[in-house]
């Protein structure tokens, strides 16, 4: 990899939070969708499960009627910085989380304040008897995952016990074996290892180049440098995708020829990645040439913080729960679906 490509100013690093809210949170009444409160759309499971008594008293103490909330989410793994970002955005935006969450054993019995709210964490052992809790008293209720690859399948199997619907944003797991169970249980659900929705748009038009022009690119060489924080230690997933394209445009390029960058010195010094953005940033170069060097393309997307993730999980969130009121009969869903229903925040 050509060390010129380092040197490239990245100069794309503004980003404005916009905190519209989508809906009001005074009454029952949750933005232009009239959510059910009925309970008929759950089949809980027939075996006979003890909800948490600890869930059931934390939520009597701590969580309002459904009557006077917004939908009803529950974010996963809320220690994690993922699930800490989405809660922010989704109470941003109108949402009432649940101040219940699953996390790790360790953590069973925690609770943390996040945005001055109070949640408590159960462990893998009370998952079912805590989301048992919470179905009870918000039948309508959404779940988004954020937890770790290990995790994917186990949670799914769970939501889909109980028929309740979800947002996974979690990345890894037995991805066919997930896609199969979603569709055998007929849950409604968000599946999408990219929640960026500016991200995923830039890789669909990738992909329709891709497609309608073969072979654009043949001839052309590809470098690519992908900087993730040092806890990333694999190539990015959407480096890949793009990278596919870029091979269906006539481009050879090996997913071992992508440079990776995690060190912190050079992510300041040559990627220019704002220091307080180390720990979590998505900064993607592919730099195109043409045979006789006379010719360069470059393409660039930076991501700093998770906040692009968060506002497109909540626009998951909203998106599903429309198509749950409408009785789609489609259920399984992906961030592609989500941008082309086009009236995202």
């Amino acid at each position: 990899m050509a060390t010129s490509l380092l040197k490239i100013p990245t100069n794309a690093f503004h980003k404005q939070q916009n905190h519209l809210a989508f809906c009001s949170r005074g009454g029952s009444s949750w933005g232009s969708i009239p959510i059910s409160q009925k309970k008929s759309s759950r089949m809980l499971p027939l075996m006979s499960i003890a909800a948490s008594s600890s869930a059931q008293t934390f939520l009597e103490k701590s969580a309002p009627s459904p009557q006077d909330v917004g939908l009803p989410i529950l974010v996963n793994s809320c220690t994690g910085k993922m699930g800490n970002a989405v809660i922010k955005a989704a109470e941003a935006a109108g949402l009432y989380v649940v101040p219940l969450s699953f996390g790790l054993e360790e953590e069973s019995g925690r609770t943390v304040q996040i945005s001055g709210k109070e949640f408590l964490v159960h462990g893998p052992s009370e998952r079912e008897s805590s989301l048992a809790s919470v179905l009870d008293k918000y039948p309508n209720l959404i779940v988004v995952d954020y937890t770790a690859p290990s995790a994917v399948n186990g949670n799914a199997e769970l939501y889909c016990k109980f028929g309740v619907p979800f947002v996974m944003g979690t990345t890894g797991g037995d991805r066919d074996l997930l896609y199969k169970n979603v569709k055998d249980s007929n849950v409604y659900a968000v599946i999408s290892p990219q929640m960026g929705k500016q991200v995923v748009a830039f890789l669909a038009a990738m992909e329709i180049m891709a497609e309608q022009f073969p072979g654009a690119f043949s001839g052309y060489s590809l470098q690519v440098l992908e900087s993730h924080q040092a806890s990333k230690a694999d190539a990015s997933g959407t480096a890949k995708a793009v990278i596919s394209c870029f091979n269906k445009l006539g481009v050879p390029f090996d997913e071992d020829q992508i440079q990776l960058i995690r060190d912190p010195k050079q992510q300041l010094e040559m990627v220019g990645v704002p220091e307080e953005h180390l720990s979590g940033h998505a900064f993607h170069m592919y730099h195109l040439t043409s045979p006789d060097q006379t010719v360069s393309f470059e393409f660039q997307h930076n991501v700093c913080g998770r906040s692009i993730y968060a506002e497109g999980t909540v626009d998951a969130v909203i998106f599903l729960a429309k198509k749950i009121e409408s009785k789609d009969s489609k259920k399984i869903y992906n961030m592609i679906d989500v941008l082309r229903e086009g009236n995202m925040r």
